[in-house]
């Protein structure tokens, strides 16, 4: 199959869980908050597991050096810290009634800066095999799902009626599409391997500094059992394996 068609579709089906804000509308909001925390824990295990288990492993193997695997981890990681820092972009993992100050059009723009980025990580890792692109496919689909979730209780709460804010925060999942192309014609004249890395920097950043603090924050706002605790952190443990488990059957 033609890969810039593979990626494409990828793309494509990636932007969809865009839409999963529909849930919202037959979910109660106590069973919703209790629900993203434990997608949080597993996405945060998924982004780990696809960094350390896929694509650091992966960078060596296409032959990369290992200090400048690192340089380019480190600088995956310092630009989704200057995204936050410049453009306030925030991945809330909150059902929308807890979002006191909206932010608006600012999410939709951050969330096609992150988007179009992984859409070059996704590509570069489908330029390289099959394999290695559903893997990481996996790994950042496993994230986006609470953080869409996010986004739109954003929009929801900056006063946007519910119907334009699912369709525009899907228009926001399609940059994926335009990023996974960009990376495909380049990749001829460009090594693209070292967005490998540099995606592994962004996994990082994204569960390191956000979805596991997001687990803390929700640990002390509405208390939890030990049961609920374990819970969590079994989602994180199962979101390492799932990744592992993709490696050893597509490796």
């Amino acid at each position: 199959m033609n890969t810039l068609f593979i990626i494409i579709l990828f793309g494509f089906f990636m932007s969809l869980i865009a839409w999963i804000g529909l849930i919202t509308l037959s979910i109660k909001e106590r069973i919703l908050r209790k629900l993203l925390l434990v997608l949080v824990a597993f996405s945060a295990g998924a982004l780990l597991g696809g960094a350390f288990l896929h694509l650091l492993p992966e960078s060596i193997y296409q032959g990369g050096e290992p200090i400048i695997v690192c340089i380019w981890l480190l600088i995956g990681f310092a630009i989704f810290f200057l995204l936050e820092q410049f453009l306030q972009w925030q991945h809330q993992h909150k059902v929308p009634s807890e979002y006191k100050q909206p932010v608006g059009f600012l999410i939709l723009v951050a969330d096609g800066v992150h988007n179009f980025i992984g859409g070059l990580a996704i590509a570069s890792s489908f330029m390289v095999s099959f394999e290695v692109g559903v893997i990481t496919w996996i790994a950042a689909a496993a994230h986006e799902i609470p953080q869409e979730l996010g986004d739109y209780g954003v929009l929801l709460h900056s006063g946007w009626e519910k119907r334009n804010a699912l369709i525009f925060n899907f228009i926001s999942a399609l940059t994926i599409i335009p990023g996974g192309i960009i990376t495909f014609f380049v990749s001829g004249s460009i090594d693209t391997t070292f967005l490998l890395p540099f995606a592994a920097g962004n996994f990082i950043y994204i569960a390191a500094s956000d979805l596991i603090p997001e687990i803390k924050h929700g640990k002390e706002d509405y208390g939890e059992s030990f049961l609920t605790r374990l819970g969590h952190f079994s989602a994180f443990i199962i979101g390492i394996l799932l990744i592992l488990m993709v490696r050893i059957i597509f490796g």
